[in-house]
């Protein structure tokens, strides 16, 4: 077996200014983050979270070695917090993946809300419990899980990344099998849209990865994108199936504290009291598209022509 096709992909949504997720598709890794704390803290927060995880991911093997990634990510977020005033308060949720495809294992460490789900032969199971305040009274029978999701404290999570200087880590291994298709996502995907529309976006677009990414996150805006949304899907196939082209594309960014100059005095309030900041208008995937060339081009030729003509009528 091995790692077959994979894409992730974030999104601001509709309802946040910024986007304070990142996540990871380098395999063997697969990663999503979800920063919290006001201001750009939560950037910072998740920034660091996957920059961690990267920077070792390649050596960590199994349930234990993704577990000490997310220890790491955590003391480091944790110290940062510490000594930078600015991010104070700052965390992360993160779900990660981890492929060895030797031996067919996948290991998942988990810390908040974010989730990992296993598509196998038609149904869709969720892998990871969140670490909320609702899915506790779900657990404990005070709560139904229709209930959880209309509740007020939904996005209250009881174990984050960042708030403590140690953290435990969900973390375990299960065998893989040719077909799986693993999503890894950030709670502005299933807080918008239910399991079964997540399976049939998937299968819909016949389980290719980067299709089926870009559909979840255009079925979550249309539903509302209360939050940023982030998606990273990658597949399991057999050792005869060719190699994918082009590669997947990672997008891990740092997040670095700004100064507290660059976001205005009202929105860090409303961004802090968790309150909608206005709409983002959708990030563009592309630069400077072929048709902004070509009028470029127009204008030159056209104040060339011009100029050649008042010469020539000025000699005459």
């Amino acid at each position: 077996m091995k790692i077959g096709r994979a894409a992730g992909v974030t999104d601001t949504g509709r309802r946040r200014l910024r986007n304070e997720d990142a996540f990871i598709c380098e395999p063997p890794l697969f990663a999503v983050a979800d920063g919290m704390g006001g201001a750009r803290a939560g950037e910072v927060a998740a920034g660091l979270a996957a920059a961690a995880l990267e920077e070792a991911g390649s050596r960590a093997r199994g349930a234990e070695g993704v577990a000490a990634l997310i220890v790491e990510a955590n003391k480091r977020i944790w110290e940062r917090s510490h000594n930078d005033p600015r991010t104070a308060g700052m965390g992360t949720t993160v779900t990660a993946a981890l492929v060895d495809a030797a031996s067919g294992a996948v290991a998942i460490g988990h810390v908040g809300d974010s989730r990992a789900y296993l598509l196998r032969e038609g149904t869709l199971e969720q892998l990871t419990t969140d670490h909320s305040l609702v899915a506790e009274l779900v657990e404990s029978g005070v709560l139904t899980p229709e209930e959880a999701e209309r509740h007020p404290q939904r996005s209250a999570i009881t174990r984050a990344l960042g708030t403590e200087p140690t953290v435990e880590v969900d973390a375990f291994t299960l065998q893989a099998e040719p077909g799986d298709v693993f999503l890894v996502c950030s709670d502005g995907l299933p807080a918008m849209i239910s399991d079964d529309a997540v399976l049939s976006a998937i299968e819909e677009a016949d389980r290719d990865p980067e299709r089926a990414a870009d559909a979840l996150v255009a079925a979550a805006n249309a539903r509302g994108g209360e939050d940023n949304i982030t998606v990273v899907l990658f597949e399991i196939v057999d050792d005869h199936t060719p190699d994918p082209s082009p590669e997947p594309k990672p997008m891990i960014e740092e997040a670095s504290s700004p100064p507290a100059s660059e976001l205005p005095e009202e929105e860090a309030q409303a961004e802090a009291a968790g309150e909608p900041v206005g709409a983002e208008p959708e990030p563009s995937r592309h630069g400077a598209g072929a048709g902004g060339r070509v009028a470029a081009l127009a204008l030159i030729v056209t104040v060339l022509v011009v100029g050649l003509l008042v010469l020539y009528l000025a000699v005459r």
